[in-house]
């Protein structure tokens, strides 16, 4: 297998020593992996022509946080999915990575088999990108999207959407109408198991809401159906 067919992974970590676990453990999985110390560095490689195809981003760098690694990333158009990880294990940081781009949020200490798992799933969800559109094109509110070059405007603005965010917008989309279950998002758009105990659909879901509904607090499109899961109801429910 030549260097081009390895996926890259590039960690971003300021502890030498677990930075060196775990790039030994994924060097171990077949993966080439870049290990930087900060959050700079880590920008500098993502806008080079190493193709990075996952990060794994600790929060609490020197200098530049974590968070706003990823904010920037994704400022400049980048899909590149990130896996953070960190010793932050409050609602609030795990919606504030959420919010910023980050595609899943793992608290350490952490599983080993788990982590593998996990990177494992989102090569391979970055390598098939967006699957298979049912639609195109779809308009609601005063949103418009094209799955199909990832354009998106709200209220005549363009909007950046991640690949993640593209997948579930696509998924809701192509079962308008029908209740969605939490474990058929964890399945269907993270490609995890269904009983993973994980809040990202969650996250993800009041995202969306920030982005296109009028009012998130009161969502129209996105909404919650009670110990059953989410609905997303392309006119607005008014009731």
């Amino acid at each position: 297998m030549s260097t081009a067919d390895v996926a890259h992974i590039l960690v971003v970590e300021d502890e030498e020593h677990l930075a060196s676990g775990i790039r030994y453990n994924l060097q171990a999985e077949g993966y080439r992996v870049t290990a930087v110390g900060d959050g700079p560095s880590a920008l500098e490689i993502l806008s080079s022509r190493d193709t990075v195809q996952l990060v794994v981003l600790d929060l609490m760098l020197p200098g530049m946080s974590g968070y706003a690694v990823c904010e920037t990333m994704r400022a400049e158009g980048s899909d590149v999915p990130v896996l953070i990880l960190s010793a932050r294990t409050l609602a609030e940081d795990r919606t504030r990575g959420f919010d910023v781009g980050a595609d899943q949020y793992m608290t350490k200490p952490f599983d080993l088999d788990e982590f593998l798992s996990r990177v494992k799933n989102l090569l391979a969800r970055s390598a098939r990108r967006v699957p298979e559109m049912i639609v195109e094109t779809t308009e609601f509110g005063e949103a418009r999207v094209d799955f199909t070059t990832f354009e998106v405007t709200v209220a005549g603005e363009p909007v950046h959407l991640t690949q993640l965010e593209m997948k579930l917008l696509a998924h809701f989309v192509a079962h308008a109408r029908r209740v969605i279950p939490r474990d058929e998002l964890l399945r269907e758009v993270w490609d995890l198991p269904g009983n993973l105990n994980t809040r990202a659909p969650d996250q993800f879901v009041h995202r969306l809401r920030k982005i296109f509904e009028p009012d998130p607090s009161t969502p129209q499109y996105f909404v919650t159906i009670r110990d059953a899961g989410y609905r997303f109801v392309p006119e607005g429910q008014t009731e």
